[in-house]
């Protein structure tokens, strides 16, 4: 059976959508997510990074039943619209589109944070340009790429570890956990780092790109969140062991401030080469991601037509990545890195809210609908536990995404 043209290829096998998702998720994440949230859990940051791997685990079961059921790409933005409506998927698909447009920006000005901190905003602006190049060449060199980079970002997380636990500076006293900010500090580290562990989002909305989807999708998901945690907690927990929670909550560069504080300052250049190219292959993915969503909305109508077409020769969405690609370079040249991780976590949990309440259209029997219930509850209660500042954002663009729905539909019905 042949594909048509405006069919996306399906090359991804079950490896290579495992190293989308870790390049996705074991990213830049883990280099400038820890700091924010130590400052905001305190004692509680171990207990944070658990409460977001339970919802992000909820997350992941969910997208991975939705996957099998609708193989197309879009990820949540298809989920909503079949189980839902299409008011539902409309707002997952602007909650993806927006929020991972803002976190695109934020991983590359964390790029040009690391390679040159005097000129952020240009080295940012270059890696967007370079890298929507590269994934208009294909999405198999896009894996290609991604597999590169998660092999030098482990390596280098790995050396962290194996570093602090063996230093005399690491005392497992301070590991000891306990709620100092309270309640509302666990749970917004929790939002904090649920930016970190949000990238298996990549491998469903690749889901017209995947052999066999129906099969590697709910095999990749798991896999890749299982492996991103085992890593998370062996950085946290080492990193914590040196610096203690109110040290890492001040600390600038949480895991180079690490290694220095363990006797070991030779790393910190190593360690800064990984965040950058971590950031790169999470700005990679992230533009693969976005794209697709683009398309589908495109497809649909919610976006402009000529965003859905697909290159003839590299089977790829080439509007939609040249358009996303525009959108983040001009955010890349003007925003605050800071202020974009926050409104990509509330718009990002805005996005899972609806796959689960989609994954829990799927079956009636209420043992199958827990994970769904836990999941929706846990995304709307870290949204909102998130600074004030992001809240307040993000709740008023899906707003005006929901109003131009709104007046779209009432466009078209006269």
């Amino acid at each position: 059976m042949t594909q048509s043209g405006s069919e996306l290829r399906r090359t991804l096998g079950v490896g290579d959508a495992v190293v989308i998702g870790l390049g996705s998720m074991v990213g830049a994440g883990i280099f400038v997510a820890l700091g924010p949230a130590a400052r905001a859990a305190g004692s509680g940051l171990l207990l944070g990074l658990a409460v977001a791997a339970v919802v992000a685990y909820c997350n992941a079961m969910s997208s991975a039943r939705l996957a099998a059921l609708y193989p197309a790409s879009g990820g949540t933005y298809v989920y909503g619209r079949e189980r839902l409506g299409a008011f539902w998927g409309y707002l997952a698909g602007w909650s993806f589109v927006v929020g991972k447009t803002a976190s695109c920006a934020a991983m590359a000005l964390t790029v040009g944070a690391y390679v040159w901190p005097g000129q952020a905003h240009a080295v940012a602006v270059a890696a967007v340009v370079v890298l929507t190049a590269v994934n208009y060449g294909g999405v198999q060199k896009s894996a290609w790429l991604t597999r590169a980079i998660v092999a030098v970002v482990l390596a280098v997380l790995a050396s962290v570890v194996v570093v602090c636990l063996g230093s005399g500076a690491s005392d497992a006293g301070r590991l000891d956990i306990g709620v100092s900010a309270g309640a509302g500090g666990v749970l917004q580290a929790a939002g904090l780092l649920f930016f970190a562990f949000a990238g298996y989002a990549r491998i469903a909305t690749l889901g017209e790109e995947v052999r066999d989807p129906a099969r590697t999708i709910p095999r990749a998901i798991p896999l890749a969140l299982g492996i991103t945690l085992v890593v998370y907690a062996a950085v946290s927990v080492a990193v914590l062991s040196v610096l203690g929670s109110g040290g890492l909550g001040h600390a600038a560069a949480p895991l180079a401030d690490a290694v220095r504080a363990a006797g070991v300052p030779g790393l910190v250049p190593l360690v800064r080469v990984g965040a950058a190219v971590a950031a790169l292959g999470s700005l990679l993915a992230l533009i693969l991601g976005v794209s697709r969503t683009t398309l589908a909305m495109a497809r649909d109508g919610h976006l402009p037509g000529g965003l859905a077409a697909v290159h003839p020769r590299f089977h790829v969405p080439h509007r939609a990545e040249l358009a996303v690609g525009v959108v983040v370079a001009a955010l890349a040249a003007t925003v605050d890195v800071r202020g974009a991780i926050g409104f990509s976590s509330f718009g990002v949990l805005a996005y899972y809210a609806v796959a689960n309440a989609s994954a829990w259209t799927l079956s009636s029997v209420p043992a199958t609908r827990v994970g769904p219930v836990v999941g929706l509850v846990g995304c709307v209660t870290l949204a909102f536990a998130l600074p004030g500042v992001s809240v307040v954002v993000g709740t008023a663009v899906l707003a005006v995404g929901a109003m131009a729905y709104g007046v779209r539909r009432w466009v078209a019905a006269r």
